[in-house]
């Protein structure tokens, strides 16, 4: 199957250069195509493109919205039987509508059964963004209201409050898109993947609550000690505590205050429990972590279970913390595309969390 990935973005945005770093950081080891599609003539960047050894299909004819059914349908198919790629990047004209470029992507996908569409980023200069949404409408509209993933280049000149509007505004028109806001000479080519890829922190933790439980019902069974419960909330596995219960209803409860056993009668950590979380580029300091951290526990916000993150702190550090009731853990972390936490629990109150991370 051959991943195909669209990066967008209004002209001088900063495309190539983000392409060159995947190039360089993320996709090695992958045979790769990229279509690039520049408004007019053949494209002044492919020399450098070639050089990396990436093999170009150039179409001169107009932009690919101007050539949607026809031309662009045919080039896909052809490079995918010339190359056979693993992935197939496109690059659409700087003036292109995003959503146009999705469409066409998503038919030809459709008719051939072995490629699909795997990403549609726009990438747009932080420092032009309330301008450009401004002087040119809808046009550029489009591109950030169809993003699944929004890049933000030259967020290095601005000042944070400048960057934290720019975000705003960004997340005004498209609420769902992850939305990159570190510097990109801070970031390797994988962790802007993983933005573009949208490896959510929600996922993340479910997955290990449902590994944990896995071998918690594995253990459970072998023992068939059903008053081992309890003590799993002092070993902060509240996740597998909780659901527990739901697969041996034997009529016994947990008798840990701290444990939602006898809340829930699902049967999957993503049914029991609900997933608060934001991205920002809001700076904390670890005194903030602490204390929100600490409110976790007081049962005001829900029943907390799990929360993470990873936020941008003071003079460029970041901040890593792992949170489980009545423990967390505080450390500094690498950079990441953008500050982002999750809150994993029953019966969430998130305006609350929202007003506790100042969000």
């Amino acid at each position: 199957m051959t991943k195909i990935d669209i990066i967008s973005g209004f002209l001088g945005a900063g495309k190539t250069t983000l392409i060159k770093k995947l190039l360089a950081e993320a996709y090695q080891g992958e045979q790769l195509v990229l279509i690039e599609n520049e408004f007019g003539e053949i494209s002044i960047d492919s020399g450098f493109l070639k050089d990396s050894g990436v093999q170009i299909s150039e179409m001169s004819s107009g932009c690919i919205c101007c050539s949607l059914v026809g031309d662009f349908n045919q080039a896909l198919k052809d490079v995918k039987a010339r190359f056979q790629p693993d992935r197939i990047l496109i690059e659409p004209s700087g003036v292109g509508k995003l959503s146009d470029v999705i469409v066409a992507v998503e038919n030809t996908a459709a008719e051939t059964g072995d490629m699909k569409l795997n990403s549609f980023v726009t990438v747009a200069d932080a420092g032009k963004v309330k301008v450009y949404m401004k002087n040119f409408g809808e046009f550029y509209n489009n591109q950030i209201e169809s993003a699944g993933t929004i890049v933000l280049s030259r967020t290095q000149k601005l000042s944070q409050e400048k960057l934290e509007a720019a975000a705003a505004l960004l997340r005004e028109k498209n609420p769902g898109a992850a939305i990159l806001t570190t510097p990109w000479d801070q970031l390797d080519g994988k962790t802007i993947l993983s933005a573009i890829e949208q490896v959510s922190l929600a996922d993340e933790l479910l997955e290990s609550m449902r590994a944990e439980h896995a071998a918690g019902e594995a253990e459970h069974e072998h023992h068939h000690d059903h008053g081992e419960c309890g003590e799993h909330g002092h070993h902060h596995d509240h996740g597998e505590c909780g659901e527990h219960e739901h697969h041996h209803d034997h009529g016994h409860e947990c008798d840990d205050p701290g444990c939602s056993c006898h809340h829930h009668h699902h049967h999957h950590a993503d049914e029991v429990f609900a997933s608060w979380g934001r991205e920002t580029p809001k700076t904390f300091t670890r005194a903030d972590i602490e204390k929100i951290l600490a409110a976790l526990d007081s049962g005001e916000y829900g029943s907390i279970l799990r929360a993470k993150g990873i936020v941008n702190g003071q003079d460029g550090a970041w901040i890593e913390f792992d949170y489980v009731p009545e423990e967390h853990e505080i450390r500094a972390g690498h950079p990441d595309y953008t500050g982002r936490l999750c809150v994993i629990g029953a019966e969430l109150k998130e305006d609350k969390l929202a007003d506790l991370f100042g969000l």
